[in-house]
């Protein structure tokens, strides 16, 4: 299972302000995320599951802003991929408070 870390920012909205954009994109997760699990942050979305499914989910969420108006769309993408053994979002998490407890 892949976990993926995803940014992305319209530019040329005309408003410094974002949110209706991040809005738009969330809703578009919603309903376009079948089989995935996804957890919206401060700075972005976390997105776990099969690999080949949310590459495609990024392509569609990559669209919603320019279907909003935006000129330009900054997309980054960070994917931690490990396939020696399965891992979540909450086992990362998890691993490192134990660390930090001296476990």
């Amino acid at each position: 299972m892949a976990i993926v870390d995803l940014t992305i920012v319209p530019i040329g909205t005309g408003s410094t302000s974002l949110s209706a954009y991040v809005a738009a994109i969330q809703e578009k997760l919603q309903s376009e995320s079948t089989g995935l699990h996804f957890e919206l942050t401060a700075m972005g979305t976390i997105i776990e599951g099969d690999l080949d499914l949310i590459l495609k989910l990024v392509r569609t969420l990559h669209e919603v802003p320019f279907d909003k108006g935006a000129s330009r769309v900054s997309t980054t993408l960070r994917i931690d991929d490990r396939r020696d053994k399965q891992g979540s979002v909450s086992q990362k998490i998890c691993s490192v408070a134990n660390k930090l407890q001296g476990n």
